[in-house]
């Protein structure tokens, strides 16, 4: 499931409420279903979530160019939908791509950043924190 910033914003905001939106994250979780049971290890998990969070990276070379592609999990309902967009968004991107995309003014336009609990809010920062890591390290 590839997703732009604009289709995020657009997506969000077409639904009423945070009651609808929080459903529309938990939706986006339940479709992100590839991840491998056996990823569920300590060298994927991120640090810094309340949740239990698994963030794997896939360098593919395509036409010379190195691009980084992302499956992502978790134990929480609401956190599977914010590691959907996180790895929606990012996925296929080039590092540079990555390390430039404006993400949290994004989540700010939508006003994610302000309807999540601080531990939820730390989380995602952990989440976004770990991908350009990766970013920076295998790109």
């Amino acid at each position: 499931m590839a997703m732009d910033i604009q289709e995020l914003q657009d997506n969000f905001e077409m639904l009423d409420d945070w009651e609808d939106k929080y459903r529309y994250l938990i939706e986006l979780g339940e479709k992100n279903v590839n991840f491998p049971f056996e990823l569920h290890t300590p060298q994927w998990k991120i640090t810094g979530c309340q949740s239990q969070v698994w963030i794997v990276p896939e360098v593919k070379v395509e036409n010379g160019v190195k691009h980084l592609y992302f499956l992502g999990d978790s134990d929480a309902a609401i956190v599977k939908g914010l590691i959907a967009i996180v790895v929606a968004i990012f996925s296929g991107k080039t590092a540079d791509e990555i390390l430039n995309l404006d993400i949290d003014d994004a989540f700010s336009h939508i006003g994610l950043q302000e309807h999540l609990s601080p531990s939820r809010r730390n989380g995602l920062q952990a989440m976004l924190d770990k991908i350009k890591y990766y970013a920076q390290t295998l790109g």
